[in-house]
C-alpha cells in the first residue's frame, strides 16, 4: 500500500491522481495504523518549513514514520518541503528538522551579476545526475522536472546528492540515503517525467 503523509501541506490529492495515472492506488493519511502498514510513503509539501515540522509534531506521526523508516526500512518520498523537513534545519525557520539527511536548507543567495534571478525558482529545469539510481531510470533522454522554491538543500555528504539542477549556481535537486529519497521538484506536476519518476518509485526503489 502507498500511503501519502497527509500532515495538512501539500498537493495531496494531485500525487494520488497522478499514480493512479500510472498504475497505482494510494491513500492519503495521518493515521498511524496506515503509515504501519505502508509498502512506500510519500512525504509532500507546500508552504513553510517550521508549520511543516510543528504540524508532524501535533499529529504525533514522527516516532511511527522513524520506525517505518529507520527499522522497517520502508522507502520514503519527500517532495519539495517534504525533502527539506528530512534536513537538520532550515533558514526559513527556527525548529530543527527531522535530521533524516546530513543537510541543511538554505535560501538562494546570488552574486550580483545573477541578481537579475527570481527567487522563488519557478519552472522547467533540467536535472544532471551525480550517482546511478533507479529513480531515475528513464527511457528519456531529456529528463526535466517543474520547480516552485525558494529554499533548496546543502548535503555535507556528497555521497547523499543523487542530481544537481543549475540556477544560478549548482544546487542539489534530490538526494537519496539508503531508503530515504528527496526530490525538490514536483513530480505531480512534471508530467511524462514526473510519470516514469513516481513509477521507478513505486516498483524499483
Amino acid at each position: 500500500m502507498i500511503v501519502i503523509v497527509n500532515y495538512g501541506l501539500g498537493n495531496l490529492e494531485s500525487i494520488k491522481n497522478m499514480l493512479k495515472k500510472v498504475g497505482f492506488e494510494s491513500i492519503v493519511s495521518s493515521n498511524p495504523e496506515d503509515i504501519r502498514k505502508a509498502s512506500k510513503l510519500i512525504l509532500p509539501g507546500v508552504g513553510a518549513f517550521d508549520n511543516g515540522m510543528n504540524n508532524l509534531h501535533d499529529l504525533r506521526i514522527i516516532p511511527v514514520l522513524e520506525e517505518e523508516v529507520f527499522e522497517k526500512k520502508t522507502p520514503i518520498l519527500g517532495i519539495c518541503l517534504g525533502m527539506q523537513l528530512f534536513t537538520k534545519k532550515s533558514e526559513e525557520g527556527i525548529m530543527a528538522g527531522l535530521g533524516w539527511i546530513d543537510a541543511e536548507t538554505v535560501r538562494f543567495r546570488f552574486h550580483e551579476e545573477k541578481e537579475k534571478l527570481r527567487i522563488p525558482h519557478m519552472g522547467w529545469n533540467t536535472i544532471k545526475c551525480k550517482k546511478e539510481s533507479t529513480l531515475f531510470r528513464d527511457p528519456f533522454s531529456d529528463m526535466r522536472f517543474y520547480f516552485v522554491h525558494s529554499y533548496h538543500a546543502v548535503c555535507q555528504r556528497g555521497d547523499d546528492i543523487l542530481t544537481e539542477t543549475h540556477y544560478g549556481y549548482d544546487f542539489t535537486s534530490s538526494f537519496q540515503k539508503e531508503n530515504i529519497i528527496g526530490v525538490q521538484f514536483h513530480p505531480e506536476k512534471s508530467h511524462k517525467f514526473g510519470m516514469q519518476l513516481l513509477r521507478n518509485f513505486v516498483e524499483l526503489c
